[in-house]
């Protein structure tokens, strides 16, 4: 069979593009996970997710779409074994009224905004079980309900506890939740731990001043320590050896005097070392440079930041519009490819970046692909600039890259060694 045309990338350097995909159509993606020769890619904008075969990389085939509910998005979603779970929350970029422009979402509480409006809409909160036994064809067998605007973003690499985000009524925004597993037809949230102003209906109050966002975006969880990221409110480790009753370790913000964002963690744990990636935000780094760090937790109660990743700058990626900055993390997965010194990133309109790490005192980028921009737009809010903005990035375990972008569709990479 012939190969599709691809795209011309923007530029590349030790990475080459193999494969693409429309996704049927629906070229706005979030997250992705691989898992036995399929991508299941989430939607921001087409409320649902989707599923392409990509056993052949060079002629991805889109084989389902799965709608969400009705004013629900399935934005992030986790694979394993026989397992896919789908967070369901309100779809807030269908608030065009609301959310049309991007600084409410990122500098206000979700839990206020939302609850100053009139709840007129009615949506489905919680996360959805799938059986995916027959990769292409998922089937509902357990629903994780909540009352509240959902689930944001969850962790599960298997065993008995899943990890999430979760904005719960009573909260100003999202915290960090942690859900029973043991019967995968009837998960239950069993725990809960948030930043200190953040319980609005035990009556905490928030000091960190208007214009910022304290809310949990994910944790990945090694052993039994969560590493969480909270935007504008920034780290925590926490003790989660009591799943019911997790403890802080160590709270971190360096926001202010950088501009918060804190988005991605990915532990190391053989290296003691932790990467955590700030997203930008805003068009043209209106919300200021945003940076990858590199932190030295060999004292967990006291993480050390070391270096920052080098900063992409072929062009002035500023001036290309959108969003330019870091995003997420291939997360090291097990049954992914897995390095403590290879690093894949996002970088939103600068694309796919690799890092070399082997000294962490001194991050070199050793790869680069800037896909080709959107030819149409999934993306329904005013304005918003025809650019690529790669969202999210997951590497199988023979190396081969895979990256999402909010309208251009599903890219397959190679990266040159």
């Amino acid at each position: 069979m012939a190969q599709i045309d691809l795209p011309t990338p923007d530029f590349a350097r030790n990475m080459r593009l193999v494969g693409h995909s429309d996704i049927g159509g629906r070229g706005d993606g979030l997250q992705l996970m691989v898992h036995r020769g399929h991508a299941y890619i989430a939607h921001p904008w087409s409320q649902g997710f989707s599923i392409v075969d990509v056993r052949d990389p060079r002629n991805p085939k889109t084989v389902n779409y799965i709608q969400a509910p009705a004013n629900t998005w399935n934005i992030h979603l986790q694979t394993h074994e026989d397992l896919l779970l789908v967070i369901d929350a309100l779809d807030l970029f269908a608030d065009v009224e609301t959310f049309s422009d991007e600084k409410t979402y990122y500098t206000r509480s979700v839990g206020e905004t939302v609850a100053a409006k009139k709840r007129e809409r009615a949506w489905t909160a919680g996360m959805t079980v799938y059986d995916i036994s027959r990769p292409d064809a998922p089937r509902k067998i357990g629903q994780l309900n909540i009352e509240g605007v959902g689930l944001h973003r969850l962790w599960y690499v298997g065993g008995r506890y899943a990890y999430a985000s979760a904005l719960l009524d009573g909260f100003s925004d999202y915290i960090f939740v942690t859900i029973d597993m043991a019967d995968p037809t009837r998960p239950e949230l069993v725990g809960r731990w948030w930043l200190p102003g953040m319980n609005s209906a035990a009556g905490e109050q928030p000091d960190w001043g208007q214009g910022r966002r304290y809310a949990l975006h994910h944790a990945l969880v090694h052993g039994n320590t969560a590493y969480a990221c909270w935007r504008d409110g920034g780290l925590t480790l926490l003790d989660i050896t009591d799943h019911a009753a997790p403890k802080l370790i160590k709270h971190y913000n360096w926001c202010p005097p950088y501009g918060g964002g804190t988005h991605s963690p990915l532990p190391l744990p053989g290296r003691d070392l932790l990467v955590v990636a700030d997203e930008a935000v805003l068009d043209n780094e209106e919300d200021g440079r945003k940076h990858t760090w590199i932190f030295d937790i060999r004292v967990p109660e006291n993480p050390i930041s070391i270096s920052t990743f080098p900063i992409p700058n072929e062009i002035d990626y500023v001036k290309k519009a959108g969003h330019f900055g870091p995003h997420n993390l291939h997360e090291n997965r097990p049954g992914s490819f897995v390095s403590e010194t290879l690093i894949f990133a996002t970088w939103q309109n600068a694309g796919i970046r690799a890092f070399d790490i082997s000294d962490p005192y001194h991050p070199v980028e050793t790869g680069a692909l800037v896909p080709a921009g959107p030819t149409t737009m999934t993306d329904r809010r005013p304005g918003r600039p025809k650019v690529i903005q790669s969202a999210d990035v997951f590497v199988d375990a023979d190396g081969l890259i895979y990256a999402t972008d909010y309208n251009a569709g599903l890219e397959i990479i190679e990266y040159g060694g």
